[in-house]
């Protein structure tokens, strides 16, 4: 699958600091410290609906990561799935009357225009769950032979994993037993399944059922990947047994990302699957946690529609801290017009304030776990100075830009 067209990033003079990061598991901020490549998988969408700025905040979030390990010198290996087939886009596609194929082409390239009007750095790898099948069935299939799985004796040929065979399940959620039961249905998760040997077991492979697109899967049988396997799969085949960064929405704590992390160390021995697991928080609108259910979404598309600046969306999204779950209202936006305008009038100055005591700053708050609303102020402050006259320095004003753009996203 093809991933969106990129956009060059201004190099900075000097080298980057180091960066921490709120690590779930840990529960606290840990300095993120690849000893070669930095690797980095980020869980995408299920594009069975656009782009929402939940969605756009955590990819802001993620893109942040890799622009500040690019700026420390560091290569970056990065990989986002699509989970382009999933029972949540069979079911809007029947709704619809639509192929489910066109479905997920669709709203896959409309993410696409998305993430590059947002300025997201792209993947080196964007894959989708379908052309991974053969993989995960075979991945699948080494968990079966090893005991770690099992096979209902329904007939219906479906396969769970056993999270008896993982001692530390739940390490990086922390949650209790009861918690975990109580959001497994909420998120995906079938306890009441008969048959299951715990009710947390979750789905390896779903056998074909009629009407429901299958695929071969040699011993397994037809059928069609779960969730959490195919972003195990995917990472493992392209970044390796170990991560140092698994993230996503916090909403995928538990459990996609408690159970792909368990799929990953029973597959390879090696644990823990990721050195941070680091999730954004959510975007509300009115009060609420913006969602499909709800349908309170508010589409990046729409807003582009409507001629807003995807700069300002972005500023937007970056003024809470990433991992706070923070609302979306008419204020947001206005104020990040306001911020954008008056960034872009500093920008254009004939001279301003130390441009190098700003790009320090600037990485040292983005290096304490990316507190963006910290690098904004620096930036807020900067440009008011520049405006005042204040400041003799002539080459200020360019690498407050380039500054604003390589490590924040924006272009002035």
């Amino acid at each position: 699958m093809e991933s969106w067209a990129g956009h060059e990033v201004p190099r900075l003079p000097g080298d980057g600091g180091p960066l921490s990061l709120y690590d779930s598991a840990r529960r606290g901020v840990h300095p993120s410290n690849p000893a070669g490549p930095a690797t980095m998988y980020v869980c995408g969408i299920t594009p069975y609906d656009a782009t929402h700025l939940g969605h756009a905040a955590t990819m802001i979030t993620f893109d942040l990561v890799q622009r500040m390990w690019r700026d420390a010198g560091l290569t970056v290996r990065y990989v986002q799935n699509v989970t382009d087939i999933d029972d949540p886009l069979l079911e809007r596609a029947e709704r619809d009357g639509e192929d489910w194929k066109v479905l997920a082409m669709r709203e896959t390239a409309l993410f696409r225009e998305d993430m590059e009007a947002l300025r997201i750095i792209p993947p080196a790898h964007y894959v989708g769950a379908v052309e991974s099948i053969p993989d995960i069935a075979d991945r699948v299939q080494e968990l079966l032979k090893d005991g770690a799985a099992y096979r209902l004796d329904d007939g219906t040929g479906d396969v769970y994993f056993d999270i008896a065979t993982a001692p530390e399940f739940g390490y990086e959620s922390n949650l209790t037993r009861e918690q975990m039961l109580e959001l497994f249905p909420e998120r995906g998760g079938d306890p009441e399944r008969a048959g299951k040997r715990d009710p947390l077991d979750p789905l390896l492979w779903r056998g074909a059922r009629d009407g429901e697109p299958s695929w071969p899967g040699g011993e397994l049988g037809p059928g069609r990947p779960g969730w959490h396997i195919e972003c195990t799969v995917i990472a493992l085949n392209l970044l390796g047994d170990r991560l140092d960064v698994q993230g996503g929405g916090n909403d995928l704590i538990f459990p996609h990302h408690e159970c792909s992390a368990a799929h990953a160390e029973r597959l390879t021995g090696t644990a823990p699957f990721a050195d941070h697991y680091v999730h954004a928080g959510m975007i509300g609108l009115d009060g609420e946690k913006m969602s499909k259910s709800k349908g309170n979404l508010v589409f990046v598309s729409r807003l582009r529609a409507d001629r807003i600046d995807p700069m300002a969306v972005r500023l937007g999204l970056m003024s809470g801290h990433y991992r706070a779950d923070r609302a979306w209202t008419d204020d947001v936006l206005h104020a990040a017009h306001q911020r954008l305008d008056r960034w872009r009038r500093a920008a254009a100055a004939p001279s301003g304030p130390s441009g190098a005591a700003f790009l320090a700053g600037v990485r040292e708050r983005l290096g304490a776990d990316l507190d963006t609303p910290g690098a904004l102020a620096l930036a807020d402050d900067w440009a008011d100075a520049a405006l005042a006259g204040t400041g003799d320095d002539p080459q200020a004003p360019a690498l407050f830009a380039g500054t604003v753009d390589a490590l924040l996203g924006i272009r002035l």
